[in-house]
């Protein structure tokens, strides 16, 4: 692991730099605005595809815990706690997965979702103290999520999880943070300096949105939520998820919908649907 003396002044910080093919941006047309901001946006694919080797060996390692009946469980503040619990917040409908597997935890607690909480994301205390109340365990995997890779909360979050035995992984966008010095793995995704000069909510927030998605998405694949490429576990509860689910037993049991109705209806899912008319993962060439 990296020191973790080193500075974390915000002069230092990749993601504070005045980013200079924007200087101009406050002077150009509504479009020129817009085709300047999605310029900078095209940036940030291929800077998560430069951590591709890093968030491999992070989804490997969230796969390995959720198999031995772990959990997946995000720590952040501001901008990068709300990307993940939205990104927890997605997995039980999308994999039909219970909510606790994947829970996100942001600083100030519940209500910093819909309104700042000015200050919450100061305190390495307070990030400890929301792993004890998640009860992190040996078996989970924590991804603790700052743009700068200095939030205290995020800090203080990732160190009493490797104190606990949890497999602890950072997702910043600054090379060289603090953050990495006290992760296992560190997925560092470096977006450069932002739109509007520290904004992270922009090509940062963006970047761990698509990161977050990857961590969530193949560790789902990896633990045998997906089938091909269809969300088998999907939770039928409107008209459309329904609809999806009718599709689902039908493409993979190559049965006629009337078929499908009827097991999807006497089983209530998509597997059980599946299993009663005789499919099994890995069966069907799709």
């Amino acid at each position: 692991m990296e020191d973790v003396t080193r500075s974390t002044g915000y002069d230092s910080l990749r993601t504070e730099d005045r980013n200079p093919r924007t200087a101009h941006i406050d002077r150009l047309s509504t479009l020129g605005m817009v085709r300047l901001i999605n310029s900078e946006n095209r940036r940030v694919e291929d800077a998560v595809d430069e951590a591709a080797e890093d968030i491999a060996a992070a989804v490997d390692v969230i796969s390995e815990r959720l198999g031995r009946g772990g959990h997946l469980v995000y720590f952040g503040a501001g901008t990068s706690g709300r990307l993940g619990i939205v990104d927890a917040s997605e997995c039980p409908p999308t994999f039909g997965v219970s909510p606790d597997l994947v829970r996100g935890v942001m600083a100030g607690g519940r209500g910093a979702m819909f309104e700042a909480v000015e200050g919450a994301e100061d305190s390495e205390e307070q990030g400890a103290a929301a792993v004890d109340a998640e009860k992190i365990c040996p078996d989970d995997a924590v991804v603790c999520i700052s743009a700068s890779g200095s939030a205290r909360f995020v800090l203080g979050a990732a160190k009493r999880a490797g104190e606990l035995g949890a497999a602890v992984i950072g997702l910043c966008c600054n090379p060289g943070s603090a953050l990495s010095g006290v992760c296992g793995i560190t997925v560092t995704v470096n977006t450069g300096p932002e739109v509007i000069s520290g904004s992270t909510r922009l090509k940062a927030g963006t970047a761990q949105k698509l990161v977050l998605n990857i961590f969530s998405t193949c560790a789902m694949i990896k633990t045998g939520r997906v089938m091909s490429n269809l969300m088998i576990n999907v939770r039928p509860t409107n008209k459309k998820l329904v609809e999806r689910a009718l599709r689902l037993v039908v493409t993979l049991s190559g049965c006629g919908r009337e078929e499908a109705e009827k097991a999807l209806k006497q089983a209530g899912d998509v597997p059980g649907a599946l299993a009663l008319l005789g499919v099994s993962n890995g069966e069907r060439d799709l």
